[in-house]
Parts: structure tokens; C-alpha cells; sequence
């Protein structure tokens, strides 16, 4: 572009510079791959079950009946394999790799994947867990994905910069939790995906609430409306607000995130399938 400053934290994804000869650029896929829609999982802080939430997604929509697929960006703690139930390492052709299915058919991407055991520490610098991303995108055999959801780290650091700036994002989804940091929390989320001039298709809570097991009222732990209040501020929707629930914190630990049940995630689901 003729007026670029080289700061490409303010450009999109259709910027010249991105698409030109700079280092940040849309990275394209294998040929024969087709990944439809891009949706990055993010959230202000760690701790707030983005990989939870990341998971159910996929799930759910797996379940509209569309081929789906998650792009695991937490490469210092990637959690995606281990709420699949995936611990075998993924193969590979002579320049490329292949994503290992789940149960239910939703491919997946993870350092994990490629480790020779999934609890060695990856110790590496920003740069190479940046490379790495754009390798899973790049690299990989992704066979005729409709939805790809990227569980991206915590925070608005490297990775994340790396990812907005290098995959072609349709939108984001910020997960918060209903504690007082969640305006701030929510406040750098937005401010970032709108310096990368990708849409914010809105705002999840998770940890919303738990609900008695004798009368089912919902039990707001951590108060009521703080979420609301934030989204309203930044002018998105609360897609939905999931519970505290300790089943399926037995799912994720045990590789059975595919069998969870509820309904929770209607709203989230129809604004991605609408984007």
C-alpha cells in the first residue's frame, strides 16, 4: 500500500504489504486442501477454559453435520489431543502432515501430536512457536474443512499477533469468565482483533454459573451481569453463558469431550454457521 507505516499490527489480512513480500503474509495451503471459515478462540488472560470452550464448539458443530477442524495455537500448553482422547502421534508424507481424526471425524493439529511424549515441556522462543503455527496451517493436509476453530494462547502476545496476522481469520470469539477483571480482560481481546480488522463475533462466559443438583437453580458464584455489562460497553453479543460443571471437567480429563451433553452453545453455533 502506498501509505503503509510497516506496522503491520494496523493493516488487515487484505493488506498489500501482507499479501506482497512481507514476512507477514497470508500463508496459503497445501494444494488440494480447503479450509471454508477461520475461527479464532481467544481470550485476555489464561484460565477461563478457552480450550474447554474450543472443544465444545467444535463439537457442536460437528454436530450441524459439517466437516470440522481445530488448529491447536497453544503450543506452550496444548491441551486439544488430551480432550479428544488423541494420544498417537500424527503421520507425515515426504513434505507434509496429516491431521489425526477424532472419534466423531473433527481433525486436528497440535504440537502434541508430534511430540515423542505429550507431557515433554516445549521450551522454545516466540519466534519458532510462531513458525510452528503457520506450519499447521501451511503444512498440513487439511482435507475439506467447512469450519476451523484455532485455540489460540492466552493473552496478546506473539502467538496470537503471529496468527491474526498470518491466517486468514474470518472472526474472533472471546471466552471471559464473570470476575471483575473481565472488563479489562475483554477490553485487550477487542482492542487487538480491532487493530487486526478482524470481527469479534462476540463475548462467551464460561464458569457462568452452577447449578444445584436437588433444586437446579443456577448459583451465580462470582456474581451476576459483569458479562453483560462488558459486552454491552464493547457494543458485542453474549453468545452464551456456560455453567461450572464438574462432568464435563471429567470429560476434557478424560478424552471424552465428544459425549458431552447440553445446550448451552445454541447461540454460539448460529452465529458462526450465519458468518
Amino acid at each position: 500500500m502506498s501509505d503503509c507505516n510497516h506496522d503491520c499490527s494496523s493493516c488487515g489480512k487484505e493488506c498489500g504489504e501482507r499479501t506482497g513480500g512481507s514476512p507477514f503474509q497470508i500463508k496459503p495451503l497445501r494444494p488440494g486442501c480447503r479450509v471454508g471459515k477461520v475461527y479464532a478462540v481467544v481470550s485476555g488472560k489464561g484460565g477461563v477454559g478457552k480450550s474447554m470452550v474450543t472443544s465444545q464448539l467444535a463439537v457442536a458443530v460437528r454436530r450441524e453435520g459439517y466437516r470440522v477442524a481445530i488448529l491447536d495455537a497453544d503450543v506452550t500448553g496444548p491441551s486439544i489431543p488430551k480432550a479428544f482422547g488423541v494420544h498417537t502421534q500424527a503421520l507425515s508424507t515426504e513434505d507434509a502432515l496429516l491431521p489425526v481424526e477424532s472419534a466423531t471425524g473433527i481433525q486436528l493439529m497440535s504440537v502434541n501430536l508430534l511430540l515423542p511424549n505429550e507431557t515433554d515441556p516445549v521450551i522454545w522462543r516466540g519466534p519458532v512457536i510462531g513458525g510452528v503455527v503457520q506450519q499447521f496451517w501451511g503444512d498440513v493436509l487439511w482435507e475439506d474443512v467447512d469450519y476451523m476453530f484455532v485455540d489460540m494462547p492466552p493473552g496478546t502476545g506473539d502467538v496470537a499477533l503471529n496468527v491474526f496476522q498470518t491466517l486468514p481469520v474470518d472472526g474472533v470469539i472471546i471466552v471471559a469468565s464473570p470476575q471483575e477483571l473481565v472488563g479489562m480482560v475483554v477490553e485487550k481481546a477487542v482492542k487487538m482483533a480491532q487493530m487486526m480488522h478482524i470481527p469479534v463475533v462476540g463475548l462467551l462466559e464460561n464458569m457462568s454459573y452452577l447449578t444445584c443438583p436437588d433444586c437446579g437453580r443456577k448459583i451465580y458464584l462470582f456474581g451476576e451481569g459483569k458479562t453483560e455489562e462488558a459486552a454491552a460497553r464493547y457494543g458485542l453479543p453474549l453468545l452464551a453463558k456456560m455453567p461450572i460443571d464438574p462432568q464435563l471437567a471429567r470429560l476434557m480429563d478424560e478424552g471424552a469431550i465428544e459425549t458431552f451433553q447440553g445446550d448451552w452453545l445454541n447461540g454460539a453455533v448460529e452465529a458462526i454457521l450465519r458468518g
